[in-house]
């Protein structure tokens, strides 16, 4: 009896895109990523080839966070006053990016001007040599302010952008295509919404190629079953041609694991889950290496053993 052929015939593929730029390319940074670029299944490697495996970028934060748990407050409590130097341990710590939020330009944090952001992002800049993620405070009117000037004083350095959604996305589509940036796109847990954020981003003269999707994540066991469910769909609709749903995938991983009572919680009924120090960096780990398997590209984390720890399943889940 044959036995037949199991390797699916993928019309499709994910769009590499590639963050940072080196001198040679105009800018400043040590070396570039790309992410993306599969035309299978993720990690089936007779489905088909992963040329570029997931990256991982570390939080930093441009004010010192107010309710990170002693775990993540032991690993970067002493530089988290300073961006310029909580990078430098990101760095220091092997993230291939650095994902920047400007957290205290939101009205109700420190409401600081878009000078103030751009003059942290410069500092960040100069600070490290890794690409750079780039989210405003999640505030529309402020974002529009802050963005167009931190994209300016990051012209040349391709760093990514966040986030255009269904009815914020001119001013930051304007404002990375004129300072030569990639762009990330945001639809919470709907695919048919992402495709139509994605449209009317392409509407705008942006292209589709620039693209990296957000589509929101949960941590584990806090509905990781619909978004591991949305990453297959898209997945799958990238390597059957969808061009709308063909870019890579972002994660905010640490910041929804590190909200979950089970990796933060102390006293009582939590301490019988065991010693924080693991639990913590446990349930990130455990919520990135489910999201890998559905397709995610670009992991944001937090503490560097959940990193190690993820670092370890890519590599032998890619056979290395």
């Amino acid at each position: 009896m044959t036995i037949p052929e199991a390797k699916e015939k993928w019309t499709g593929r994910v769009n590499p895109v590639t963050l940072g730029a080196t001198k040679a390319e105009g800018g400043t940074r040590g070396r570039a990523v790309t992410i993306g670029g599969a035309d299978g299944i993720p990690f089936l490697g007779f489905d088909g080839q992963t040329p570029h495996p997931p990256a991982i970028a570390l939080d930093v934060l441009d004010k010192p966070p107010a309710e990170w748990p002693r775990p993540l407050a032991e690993v970067y409590g002493d530089v988290w006053s300073d961006p310029a130097a909580w990078a430098r341990r990101a760095k220091e710590l092997g993230a291939d990016l650095v994902n920047l939020r400007l957290v205290s330009t939101h009205p109700d944090e420190d409401d600081r001007p878009p000078e103030a952001a751009a003059e942290t992002v410069r500092a960040v800049l100069a600070a490290v040599d890794l690409p750079l993620i780039i989210w405003g405070c999640d505030v529309a009117e402020k974002d529009q302010k802050v963005m167009p000037k931190v994209a300016e004083v990051a012209q040349g350095e391709n760093c990514l952008l966040g986030a255009a959604t269904e009815t914020e996305y001119r001013t930051l589509a304007a404002a990375a295509q004129a300072y030569r940036h990639k762009l990330i796109t945001l639809a919470p847990c709907d695919i048919n919404k992402s495709k139509q954020v994605n449209i009317l981003v392409s509407d705008t003269g942006f292209p589709l190629t620039d693209i990296v999707i957000y589509p929101t994540t949960a941590a584990l066991g806090y509905g990781m079953e619909y978004i591991y469910s949305i990453l297959e769909r898209g997945r799958l609709a990238a390597l059957s041609g969808d061009r709308l749903m063909a870019q890579p995938v972002i994660l905010d991983v640490g910041y929804e694991a590190w909200r979950a009572k089970e990796a933060r919680a102390t006293g009582g009924d939590a301490d019988a889950w065991g010693p924080i120090a693991q639990r913590g960096p446990a349930w990130e780990a455990v919520t990135a290496t489910t999201l890998l398997q559905g397709g995610a590209d670009l992991l944001v984390l937090r503490h560097p053993v959940a990193m190690a720890a993820v670092r370890n399943v890519i590599r032998q889940l890619s056979g290395a």
